[in-house]
């Protein structure tokens, strides 16, 4: 049976060759029984199955690991998903839908100033990063490695996130601001890379701490200055 879902995705619904009920969005096959389980349950699958592909791959990840991870039998792993790559696509879909709707959708494009809104997307992406770190490293993972041929659709959308990510960062900057004797590109790569840097070496300080429970005040405090030293240099 064919229908439409919210995001305006073709979904068909049917019966798998087990005879379990399954449904296909454009190609991403799912048996329903994995998305009828408590929240609680889907998530812990979902996170241990992330954590294991964004750290050892597609080819080294261990399905062994996995279900011992999220606390499930194997055998039920693959009644939820028919195989590994089943699995790996249902990932990508969902953390591409997961950055859209927690990360990208919430930063405001409609900030001239590149630092204010370089800004603001930090602390967006440190708050979902706290949240859901294993979201970040499964996508670093397929943008670094791209291991796997993905499904003409999600690799449509892998490609629409990556240009709308682009764009609500550099789209519509007042250049102006800048100060007339600098090469504008050349500032922003270098805002960019003080500010990358800035976030690794902060995730660096931070690494085997519970980031949901920090107060990140003083960190935040500490990256505005640096900030204010940026915008000393190359703003007019």
């Amino acid at each position: 049976m064919l229908s439409i879902d919210q995001s305006g995705r073709k979904v068909y619904t049917g019966i798998d060759q087990c005879g379990l009920p399954v449904f296909s969005k454009e190609g991403l096959v799912i048996t329903k029984t994995f998305s009828q389980l408590e929240p609680s349950k889907q998530q812990r699958i979902i996170n241990a199955a992330l954590a294991e592909f964004a750290e050892h791959g597609y080819e080294q990840a261990s399905t062994n690991r996995i279900v011992k991870k999220a606390g499930i039998g194997k055998g039920m792993l693959f009644y939820y998903f028919n195989s590994k790559k089943e699995l790996y696509h249902y990932l990508v879909d969902y953390c591409l839908n997961y950055m859209t709707n927690n990360y990208l959708s919430l930063i405001d494009d409609s900030e001239p100033d590149f630092i204010e809104r370089y800004k603001q997307a930090a602390r967006i992406k440190m708050k979902v990063y706290a949240e859901n770190p294993h979201v970040f490293h499964f996508l670093g993972n397929i943008l670094l490695n791209q291991e796997v041929e993905l499904p003409d659709n999600l690799a449509e959308r892998l490609e629409h996130i990556r240009k709308l990510g682009y764009s609500k960062i550099y789209d519509n900057i007042d250049l102006t601001l800048f100060r007339d004797d600098v090469d504008a590109d050349k500032v922003f790569n270098i805002i960019r890379w003080a500010m990358e840097g800035y976030e690794k070496d902060l995730l660096n300080r931070l690494k085997g701490q519970k980031l949901s429970s920090i107060d990140f005040k003083p960190y935040w405090d500490e990256f505005y200055e640096y900030l204010d030293v940026l915008k000393t240099s190359f703003y007019k």
